[in-house]
């Protein structure tokens, strides 16, 4: 029995990929019979969750290669799968949706027991979606090497060792500060309400465009989170202080260690990512049962 949609989808085939874990399995399942009931609809999958579908039929591919092969990509997983994603879906200009098997759930906002009926109002057309930018990081003066992209951040941190670590920062080539501290989170909107949070960073609404730099515990009492317009070229210059070697992160993942006298530039990445929410998508009704806002002590 087919799948009733009120339009023909726009979506022709379908990639599916998520987190390589036994626990999202009846998710993955649920998907894919949503799927297979839709006419017209073609699935292709990623090779890290087909070995999770038993007698699969369907075609596998590394994501890069799957993201050529498709025009929607759906993630099943937590917030963290979808941003392993981002970078090369956004590359790819591919629209995501994600289904949460996750804690929070600000970006894969779909949940287990409603995938038929949201995925039936995608299909049909009905749906909201929302461009989110990324950040490129590169390191280099003259000749300048990409390291990585992040949807929510990237992170410059000593590493293992709980120490102070000092750079500069200049932001479109004016200097801003030198500073001592655990380190500097820089954070798009997505990422506000992450990291940079927990840091004592702003909420930033997605729409806007703006970066804010969020200090690791700073040596000093006036050091405090910055917002920037997001089109800022921002450049990092690490100093030695006491031999340690800070890392640098992109969304929590990818790292790479710095040495005294590096620079780390940072610029908004030229394509945004396309996530599809539901059709009754509230932002901020997202916050409020996302982070607690309004809710009363439980009484025991």
């Amino acid at each position: 029995m087919k799948l009733a949609v009120d339009k023909m989808s726009e979506f022709s085939t379908i990639g599916l990929t998520g987190r390589n874990n036994s626990e999202i399995v009846d998710s993955l399942q649920a998907v894919v019979g949503v799927l297979e009931g839709a006419e017209g609809i073609n699935i292709v999958l990623d090779v890290n969750v087909a070995n999770l579908l038993k007698a699969n039929k369907y075609p596998e591919f590394p994501l890069e290669q799957l993201s050529s092969e498709c025009d929607l990509v759906i993630v099943v997983g937590g917030d963290g799968s979808l941003l392993q994603t981002a970078s090369i879906l956004a590359d790819y200009d591919l629209p995501v949706a994600g289904i949460n098997r996750g804690r929070l759930g600000f970006l894969t906002d779909i949940l287990p027991n409603e995938i038929e009926s949201t995925l039936k109002q995608i299909l049909g057309g009905q749906y909201k979606i929302e461009s989110r930018f990324l950040l490129d990081m590169f390191i280099g003066s003259d000749k300048q090497e990409y390291l990585g992209s992040a949807l929510n951040d990237i992170v410059l941190h000593p590493g293992k060792a709980v120490q102070m670590i000092e750079f500069e920062l200049y932001i479109d080539n004016e200097f801003v500060y030198n500073q001592a501290s655990d380190g500097l989170i820089i954070a798009t909107p997505t990422g506000s309400t992450a990291y940079a949070m927990s840091a004592g960073g702003p909420i930033m609404h997605p729409r806007l465009d703006a970066i804010v730099l969020v200090p690791i515990n700073p040596h000093s009492l006036s050091s405090r989170p910055i917002v920037v317009e997001g089109n800022r070229e921002l450049t990092l210059v690490v100093r030695d202080r006491h031999n340690i070697l800070p890392q640098l992160s992109c969304d929590g993942a990818m790292s790479h260690a710095c040495s005294p006298g590096d620079r780390i530039t940072i610029r908004k990445k030229p394509k945004q990512l396309k996530i599809l929410h539901p059709a009754d998508y509230d932002y901020y009704e997202t916050c409020r049962s996302k982070l607690g806002w309004s809710h009363r002590p439980t009484n025991r």
